[in-house]
């Protein structure tokens, strides 16, 4: 699978030396522009911001802008911006890494106050299986039984295994079931546990590298994989969880980072989102001609029961107290007794 994995370590970060330059333009066609503009996200939307950076240097407002821009895990990343790490523009997995930033004076207060309240792209969780589900692997509760080995990023560092634990709580909580027995539930799932990587990239290049028999991943990366030629299927389950990953623009970004954020928003930015596997998170977008999707007619199938943070888990601020807080958060005991954490 050619896909560039990037993380970046918080105290390289400060140094600078985990940036990677890129151009999304051609210089030759606004030799006038100095603008460079600093983007750190977290990996799995990498592709995708190329290609939206590609669309938008044909625009008046992109002309010429050019992109340094560093991709890993998005606690790591936002950690590392809070240590000093250039940055314009943040696309992180969760809200609470723009949190983080907000509480550093980096970011203003209000950047989840827009019509998107702060999110840019949105995806769920899926269930990736090897070609032909040679498991049978129907949804949730096949993830616990004896033999299964799953493979999903490490919470600590990683948005997306947040949003894979929050999935498969739910999975028990929205369908009648008490705290008590979510938490039997995930802890029997994080027994099965094979492989716990730094980031949601990481999680996938280690499956498709021959672990596991079920990655936990966002719809968007198994369409962007399947897109890049790897052979393998996935189950959207009837319960899953929106994710929606926050963008936020730096209080003293450049003030181009305001128009690339307006065209992220955009039907033109949300049209090359989709074409990388993402939902689009306005309506009216062109959702046609999606490659790597088992039904191009619809590409982004709507899930029997779709939770959402607010409707079933409060608000970022409580969920992350309950099930992330670094010492008594549920998940993070139940992972800590697992032994599978680093």
């Amino acid at each position: 699978m050619k896909i560039r994995i990037r993380a970046a370590v918080a105290l390289l970060a400060a140094a600078g030396l985990a940036l990677s330059a890129c151009s999304s333009g051609d210089d030759t066609t606004a030799p006038e522009s100095t603008t460079t503009l600093s983007i750190v996200g977290f990996a799995v939307p990498e592709a995708a911001n190329k290609a939206i950076a590609a669309a938008w240097n044909k625009t008046p407002e992109g002309k010429g802008v050019k992109f340094q821009t560093s991709y890993g895990a998005s606690g790591d990343q936002s950690r590392a911006v809070v240590n000093g790490l250039k940055a314009d523009y943040v696309h992180f997995s969760v809200s609470s890494d723009v949190t983080r930033l907000v509480d550093a004076k980096l970011v203003d207060p209000s950047w989840n106050t827009g019509p998107t309240k702060g999110i840019v792209s949105s995806s769920v969780v899926v269930l990736a299986v090897r070609k032909g589900n040679p498991k049978g692997i129907k949804g949730w509760d096949d993830l616990i039984k004896p033999g299964i080995g799953i493979v999903t990023p490490n919470p600590a560092s990683s948005g997306a295994a947040r949003w894979n634990a929050l999935a498969a709580w739910g999975h028990i909580t929205a369908n009648g079931g008490t705290d008590a027995q979510a938490t039997d539930f995930v802890t029997k799932l994080f027994a099965n546990v094979v492989s716990l990587p730094g980031s949601g990239r990481d999680a996938t290049t280690s499956f498709l590298g021959g672990t596991g028999d079920v990655l936990l991943a966002y719809e968007n990366e198994a369409i962007l994989a399947t897109q890049a030629g790897e052979k393998f299927d996935w189950i959207l389950p009837d319960t899953t969880i929106l994710i929606e990953n926050p963008g936020a623009i730096l209080t003293k970004a450049d003030p181009k980072a305001k128009d690339w954020l307006n065209f992220v928003l955009s039907k033109d930015g949300q049209r090359q989102f989709a074409l990388k596997g993402f939902r689009p998170i306005i309506e009216g977008v062109d959702t046609t001609g999606i490659e790597g999707v088992p039904d191009a007619a619809n590409p982004f199938p709507a899930p029997k029961k779709l939770l959402t943070v607010s409707k079933d888990f409060e608000s970022w601020s409580a969920l992350s107290k309950k099930f992330f807080a670094e010492k008594d958060g549920i998940i993070v005991k139940i992972i800590a007794a697992s032994g599978k954490a680093k």
